[in-house]
């Protein structure tokens, strides 16, 4: 297998993370919109789930799903401004602060929840 050393640049893990957040996301999507038609179809069974919401385990989860979504929508503003300001040298710190603001996001969403 030849080597492949534009897998280190930190653009390229910053583009591996949006793919990757956003697959995970789209994953999670059919559970929700299941979760919601509980809503409508049967409301005590929904009760009953929304109760798994007091555990510790699941509030970790949701934030672990606040931090994905929040890295897919920090991953895109970057696309978009790769796709609508001229190249820089910048790029990589933006895709590192995009980093670090789905962090900080989903830290402030753990700590509101706990």
């Amino acid at each position: 297998m030849r080597p492949r050393p534009h897998r280190g640049h930190p653009l390229w893990l910053a583009y591996a993370l949006h793919r990757l957040s956003g697959l995970a996301l789209g994953l999670f999507l059919p559970a929700h919109f299941h979760v919601l038609s509980l809503a409508l179809t049967d409301p005590a069974r929904l009760d009953r789930f929304l109760g798994l919401a007091d555990n510790p385990l699941v509030k970790v989860m949701e934030a672990g799903l606040v931090f994905l979504l929040a890295v897919h929508f920090f991953g895109g503003l970057r696309l978009l401004v790769l796709e609508f300001l001229p190249w820089s040298r910048r790029q990589k710190s933006l895709a590192a602060a995009s980093v670090a603001g789905a962090f900080m996001v989903s830290g402030v969403f753990l700590l509101k929840a706990v």
